[in-house]
């Protein structure tokens, strides 16, 4: 698939440790990159990075959520938080035809870096 050779090439270049786990996904799991556990995938047109944060077992769910919308509209430069089943995850989402590999970079950056920054917030929520 084009698409993925220059999803591939774009984690080549950056250096990142990926596994391809189907022929339109790749698995990014580079704790040295600060990228744990987030999955690439095309469904074209689109690109779409997502990473599982937690699952939802809080008592606090409405104090959670809230938590959650608050830090979309402050806190992400990329992506957002979403649901998922009873999961969390961080989203971005990427048109595929205009995707270069900053706009690729800056999307996986701001999902690391999310996953550092709110760590120790959404980790109150934890069960």
């Amino acid at each position: 698939m084009a698409g993925m050779t220059k999803i591939e090439s774009y984690l080549m270049d950056l250096d990142i440790s990926y596994q391809e786990v189907s022929p339109s996904a790749f698995y990014i799991d580079d704790n040295a990159k600060g990228l744990p556990g987030i999955t690439v995938t095309l469904d074209e047109p689109i690109v779409v990075v997502r990473a599982k944060v937690m699952d939802i077992h809080s008592a606090r769910r409405n104090d959670l959520f809230e938590k959650l919308l608050r830090l979309n509209g402050t806190d992400m430069v990329h992506g957002a938080y979403g649901l998922d089943g009873d999961d969390i995850v961080l989203i971005d989402t990427l048109e595929y035809d205009t995707m270069d590999k900053p706009e690729f970079e800056a999307a996986l950056d701001s999902i690391g870096l999310a996953l550092s920054r709110h760590y120790d917030v959404l980790g109150a929520f934890r069960g």
